[in-house]
């Protein structure tokens, strides 16, 4: 599964969230970690009200500083300062995972709940996950000081999960947490259809709510059969499904059931504006301080 950890950090406390999560999963997963930080051409004096890393010496002493406190002696922790100055921070950090670090995992602090295009490290978590074909571990600051656990993890559907290439991902993380997974799937009504089904739905209302029926039974066999293969290994799950708009009935749910961690299939590869403005993912981003695991899809 995830047998190495990235953790890009600008030297501020917001972007320092990613740690416990971080530090919990190399622990649990036995992976090794490496801290990286990304020294910014022009960079302002101080980000998210803390001083700036602009200098390639203290960058150096913050990350070494920062394994030593954040992790276990357990884990092995490197890092590494990328000192030539750089315009694009996020497609330094795509860059660095593609060639030279290749981890298989990302972690990545955004914040707010809207207008996330105008905040600094919220705007580099929302490129990376949309340009990296690494998986991506976007966290929200949180203010509570309960140690970071997964006992619960949601993972949202189609109706056509049964070849959902995100869910063996997250049965293994289950197993390694112990946790419960509970799968969800919300097929729209006529009233919360967009785009084209929207359309669709206007001039054909009898058609659509058949098809929208259709899609539910489909569903239901296929989260059966999930749930029977998870019961023959042992592993807690439980299955729902929804009728509704599937950003806010995926973030009440997760609400609902205590979930600690969601996982999404995407398809960042689209582009920065078709993942981030159309995407139920980014759409649940944007609304949630549950972490969001997104796994990139191929096309």
């Amino acid at each position: 599964m995830f047998k190495h950890i990235l953790v890009p950090l600008d030297g501020s406390k917001l972007a320092e969230a990613a740690l416990p999560v971080a530090a919990f999963l190399a622990q649990v997963l036995k992976a090794p970690v490496t801290l990286l930080h990304v020294i910014e051409q022009d960079a302002p004096g101080e980000v998210h009200r803390d001083r700036h890393l602009t200098a390639s010496a203290e960058a150096e002493a913050y990350l070494a500083e920062t394994a030593r406190h954040a992790f276990s002696p357990k884990v092995k922790v490197d890092w590494h300062v990328h000192t030539a100055a750089v315009v694009d921070v996020a497609r330094s950090i795509v860059d660095h995972s593609a060639d030279e670090f290749q981890p298989d995992l990302i972690l990545l602090c955004s914040h707010g709940n809207s207008g996330m295009h105008d905040l600094f490290f919220g705007n580099i978590a929302q490129q990376v996950a949309a340009a990296s074909g690494t998986p991506v571990l976007l966290i929200k600051p949180a203010e509570s000081s309960i140690p970071f656990k997964i006992n619960r993890i949601l993972v949202p559907l189609d109706n056509e999960s049964i070849h959902d290439k995100a869910l063996p991902t997250a049965k293994e993380l289950a197993k390694a947490c112990g946790a419960q997974l509970d799968l969800l799937c919300v097929i729209p009504t006529l009233g919360t259809l967009s785009g084209e089904q929207a359309a669709s739905g206007n001039l054909m209302p009898a058609t659509t709510t058949a098809y929208l029926d259709i899609a539910e039974e489909i569903a239901q066999e296929h989260f059966q059969a999930h749930l029977d293969e998870f019961q023959k290994n042992g592993l807690p799950a439980t299955a729902e499904i929804a009728r509704g708009d599937p950003a806010p009935v995926i973030t009440k749910t997760a609400e609902k059931i205590g979930a600690d961690l969601i996982v999404f299939g995407t398809h960042g590869r689209a582009g920065f504006d078709a993942f981030w403005n159309r995407s139920v993912a980014a759409s649940v981003a944007r609304r949630t301080q549950i972490p969001l695991l997104l796994i990139p899809l191929s096309e």
